[in-house]
């Protein structure tokens, strides 16, 4: 069979990576009586979402290797600690997949091709939140 004759249509390539870290947190913003002003912990999961109009050698959007520094990042900053201990904000998902992005924009974008697009976060596999980046103009 010949596969030259596929036309390869015009698009966009958008990759997604998925990372996972352990944390602890209550949120001291709701009212004592729901569950979640308490103290407990979720086995988070991150998905970080890239897009490129085209492909780096041999064929990729990023190398699934050069976002090592982002689990890296979740492993010493995040992982098994009380994250409304640590961050600046109530760690509700919405505002950590924020953060989350925030990060990797300032720490790991201007190292890799690919453009951020989104992160989302899921506390568990049910729900989850996403923060999508706005093109800069």
């Amino acid at each position: 069979m010949d596969f030259s004759s596929v036309a390869l249509p015009p698009g966009t390539f958008t990759i997604g990576k998925k990372f996972d870290f352990e944390a602890g947190h209550r949120l001291p913003g709701l009212p004592p009586e729901h569950k979640c002003s308490c103290q407990h912990g979720h086995s988070y999961e991150v998905e970080i979402i890239l897009t490129a109009p085209t492909l780096e050698e041999p064929g990729f959007v990023t190398d699934f290797g050069a976002l090592d520094p982002f689990k890296g990042f979740l492993d010493t900053a995040l992982d098994h600690r009380n994250l409304h201990e640590i961050l600046p904000f109530e760690p509700t998902s919405e505002c950590l997949a924020q953060f989350l992005a925030g990060w990797f924009i300032q720490n790991l974008q201007q190292k890799i091709p690919g453009q951020l697009v989104a992160v989302l976060v899921r506390e568990r596999t049910s729900s989850w939140a996403r923060f999508d980046v706005e093109e800069e103009r």
